[in-house]
């Protein structure tokens, strides 16, 4: 997973969260290790500001975010949770897979690069959506 000159950006909560979820302290965490080394490294390079800090348009847990893929023009919606929330039928994605992870922590308007099972994508992010 590559990201383009893109700044990343965690609250210090999700920060907390994802680290617990790395080191097993929750339950239901079935992803596979490349997965996991992937998010610690990009855990490794974010900035933590606190909530009150944190932009709106930025991608978190829970966000609900379209990205648009820049080979095919494709947009796909989805929101990023918990692997223990994950469930694609419903449009939930699990933070610890491929697409979770290369776009937690960063905006609307910035491309991001990860690898789908024909190859090595671009997408932008066209829209965060926080509650």
């Amino acid at each position: 997973m590559l990201t383009i000159k893109n700044e990343l950006v965690l609250r210090t909560d999700d920060y907390k969260l994802l680290i617990s979820f790395l080191n097993g302290g929750n339950a239901k965490t079935a992803f596979d290790q490349r997965n996991a080394a992937a998010l610690h490294a990009e855990l490794k390079k974010a900035k933590l500001v606190d909530k009150d800090d944190f932009p709106d348009d930025v991608v978190r847990i829970n966000s609900t975010i379209r990205v648009k893929a820049e080979e095919s023009d494709d947009i796909l919606q989805f929101m990023l949770v918990t692997p223990d929330k994950a469930n694609i039928k419903e449009g939930r994605v699990s933070i610890m897979a491929p697409i979770g992870t290369a776009l937690i922590g960063f905006k609307k308007g910035q491309q991001v690069k990860w690898r789908v099972p024909g190859g090595e994508k671009t997408f932008t992010i066209l829209d965060v959506i926080n509650q």
